[in-house]
């Protein structure tokens, strides 16, 4: 092969994004994936705008995948939250309801996070929350005495992340009936 047809097959490659039906191969990705997604069978490779990886249900015979939810990290979302000592590196997981599955708290430097965000419970309290909801601390989310910073930016991150995947990704809420209690967007 020559060398101009070597750089054209090089940059067609770069040039065209890869195909979402590709598998994640990552192990220790993957496995994030599954706990945040446990009834998934597939991945697709991160992709769009926002950045973030599809999880899928079995495929019955002859049909696609159900779409399961959307994973993503909150610090490749802009704007980036930072804590006490930096960004807080966590992989979400959404619902196609607009519901929290998981959270994974993947890398932080934050000098009070062993006794706040490394705490198993402290992710674990947004499972199943609404991206609807305030995540204030103190209101629905937990407090930490000496962790104020690093709880609220965490929690802003997960929000504003999610708010920003669910705003590309999923279809608005149906609209209130007309006498129904409407909430406050916060």
């Amino acid at each position: 092969m020559s060398r101009f047809a070597a750089a054209v097959v090089v940059l067609a490659l770069l040039m065209f994004p890869v195909a979402d039906g590709q598998v994640v191969d990552e192990p220790g990705l993957l496995a994030q994936l599954e706990q945040l997604f446990p009834d998934a069978a597939s991945f697709s490779v991160k992709s769009g705008t926002p950045p973030h990886y599809k999880a899928f249900g079995p495929a019955a015979a002859g049909a696609e995948p159900k779409l399961l939810g959307y994973a993503y990290w909150t610090t490749e979302l802009e704007p980036l939250e930072r804590g006490f000592d930096g960004p807080i590196k966590m992989l979400v997981g959404m619902n196609t309801i607009g519901e929290i599955a998981g959270v994974i708290v993947a890398d932080h430097r934050e000098p009070y996070g062993y006794f706040s965000v490394d705490l198993p419970q402290w992710p674990h309290q947004f499972d199943g929350k609404s991206i609807r909801d305030q995540f204030k601390v103190g209101v629905d989310v937990d407090a930490i005495s000496r962790a104020t910073i690093t709880v609220t930016s965490a929690s802003r991150a997960i929000r504003n992340a999610s708010r920003k995947v669910a705003r590309a990704h999923l279809a608005p809420p149906p609209a209130a009936a007309p006498g129904a209690a409407v909430t406050p967007a916060q």
